[in-house]
């Protein structure tokens, strides 16, 4: 059995439609929204299974990824996140860099030698790294308007992956896959996908009602803002994070997005001009993780929300 698991944002998707492009192969899809990370639960590997990991924590998945190593499976894993120990096996095969300015994309892009580029870059500017696209995307020969084009789809796709249950997206991330991989690459769907259109359309009405917002807590160096519990704002919080901390660099911005349980889902973003403190940050809270400079909190406590707050601060003090 082969098995493809990969995180339902933009740097997920688009790091598999790049080896999928250039190694064709059936293989049983497991993705989800962009925060449902622990995907090495969901397969009971055995002997002589092929397992392809993507754009998602190693050391989230450590103890199914150790099972699945044992049991016989040979497996790929490709992430930027922190990993932890990473096991020696010789049955694994693990392409990690924490850099903060690599994404999945990215690494896939330099194993496949740059088969796929326009996916890669596509990726990279949906991971928010649009310094990290342009520098790759000197490998294309497009124009300023096309290069636009794959800033808009990879920031639409990551804006798909948000949400805590599918029912939030517009499209499950395994769906919207399939239909990127049918496309004759990304410009192609921009230009003939109504799926494409959906997309943009949602992502603008979903912004529009963002940009009324103003932050709970600000100051010269770090600013929150809290979300309402509604499926508007809980898919556009990464994205929203993502042009708050474009639009204001030296800024670091925490996005905190109301749950049924009354508890937050935040997302945290360290200033572009100092890619660091995200991940170490939200590790303080039980649910948090990711990388330095981008990071987030599955299921804050109410009762923490001041915690968080301090934290914040202490660690973006300007």
């Amino acid at each position: 059995m082969n098995y493809d698991l990969f995180n339902g944002d933009a740097d997920g998707i688009c790091a598999l439609l790049q080896l999928r492009k250039a190694e064709p192969r059936d293989a049983r899809l497991v993705t989800g929204v962009k925060r449902d990370i622990n995907l090495m639960a969901r397969v009971t590997a055995a002997a002589g299974d092929r397992i392809t990991v993507l754009d998602v924590s190693m050391d989230k998945n450590k103890d199914a990824l150790v099972n699945a190593l044992d049991a016989g499976a040979e497996v790929f894993y490709v992430d930027h996140h922190q990993p932890g120990d990473i096991p020696e096996r010789d049955n694994l095969t693990a392409i990690i860099n924490e850099a903060p300015d690599v994404c999945t994309a990215a690494l896939v892009n330099g194993h496949l030698n740059g088969a796929h580029l326009d996916w890669a870059v596509t990726g990279a500017f949906g991971d928010n790294l649009k310094d990290t696209a342009r520098t790759l995307a000197k490998g294309l020969d497009i124009s300023p308007q096309d290069l636009d084009s794959l800033e808009a789809l990879g920031t639409y796709i990551n804006y798909n992956g948000y949400g805590p249950s599918i029912d939030d997206l517009h499209y499950d991330p395994q769906d919207l896959y399939g239909k990127l991989y049918a496309a004759d690459g990304p410009l192609d769907f921009v230009a003939n996908s109504p799926d494409f259109v959906k997309l943009s359309t949602g992502y603008a009405q979903d912004m529009d009602a963002a940009a009324a917002l103003q932050p709970a807590h600000a100051d010269a160096s770090t600013a929150v803002f809290i979300l309402p519990n509604e499926a508007w704002a809980r898919r556009v919080s990464g994205v929203y994070s993502n042009d708050l901390a474009t639009d204001n660099p030296e800024r670091a911005h925490a996005v905190l997005t109301v749950k049924d349980n009354g508890n937050y889902l935040v997302s945290v973003r360290a200033p572009m001009t100092n890619k660091q403190g995200a991940a170490d940050l939200c590790a303080q809270f039980p649910t948090g993780g990711g990388r330095a400079g981008a990071a987030g909190i599955n299921d804050l406590p109410a009762a923490s929300l001041d915690d968080f707050v301090a934290a914040f601060r202490a660690t973006y003090p300007g």
